[in-house]
């Protein structure tokens, strides 16, 4: 399928790895020029050389950390105007109620609440002047299932998820599609730190935690950053402008709900 946004311009962030470089890599393949965003300058030029030996795009990186407010700044005004706006950033660390405080909930507040509401600000007047625009947050299964160790996500992602659902229908008149995905797990470096967590704590090995995760994904596997990064392309296409405000489930089955 010819997704129609070939020479369009994104902004991804967080995409030297993981589920952010699965959908660098699937915007590319439908001929999206790049501006890619990390904190590891070393793996960002790794993946931006990939994407540039496979597909006929310009890419750029810049190395920042996006959730401070001087690595938005960078970010913003080495990628300028963008058609496309990918919001992605690390999980905060798990724990349980009793680990956590202020100053924890306001970090993570910032990393994944605060900060995609930022760029988000920046950008929407630009593509509502240009009369199209998407943008795909990458949020947590945990929003539609709360995870109980990943409290400090299950609170940002929700308060996000909640901001996008009134904006999203604000700004739909004039082209402009705002849309969340929710992994579940997938073989990133997040999940291999969190899987583990789940052995040390546990004291079981690392294989049997994946064999007990496996277990409880329908389809009998973790999902990969391909696939992902397929249905986040998808998103941001042409076909997709009937596609408003929604949070879009990529978990293999593994939130047992009927909506």
């Amino acid at each position: 399928m010819d997704l129609g946004i070939a020479g369009k311009k994104a902004l991804v962030c967080a995409s030297s790895k993981g589920l952010g470089k699965g959908c660098a890599m699937a915007l590319a393949e439908a001929g999206v020029d790049l501006i890619l965003n990390a904190r590891g300058q070393e793996a960002l030029e790794d993946t931006a050389e990939l994407i540039r030996s496979r597909y006929n795009v310009h890419v750029e990186t810049v190395s920042a950390d996006i959730a401070s407010s001087d690595g938005q700044s960078e970010v913003l005004e080495r990628a300028g105007a963008v058609d496309i706006l990918v919001n992605n950033a690390g999980g905060p660390p798990p724990g349980v109620w009793s680990d956590w405080g202020r100053e924890d909930f306001l970090s993570a507040l910032n990393a994944n609440m605060l900060t995609p509401i930022a760029l988000m600000s920046h950008y929407l007047p630009i593509m509502i002047e240009k009369g199209w625009g998407r943008v795909v947050n990458i949020t947590s299964q945990s929003v539609k299932a709360p995870i109980a160790i990943l409290g400090l996500s299950n609170s940002a992602r929700a308060g996000l998820t909640g901001y996008v659902a009134g904006t999203s229908r604000q700004v739909a008149p004039y082209g402009v599609t705002i849309n969340n995905l929710l992994p579940g797990v997938h073989d990133t470096d997040r999940i291999g730190l969190l899987d583990a967590q789940v052995s040390k704590s546990q004291g079981i090995s690392l294989e049997e935690v994946t064999k007990e995760r496996t277990a409880s994904v329908p389809v009998g596997r973790y999902g990969t950053i391909e696939e992902f990064g397929a249905t986040c392309a998808f998103m941001c296409s042409q076909q997709a402008s009937f596609i408003v405000g929604q949070n879009i489930v990529l978990d293999g089955g593994a939130v047992n709900a009927t909506i």
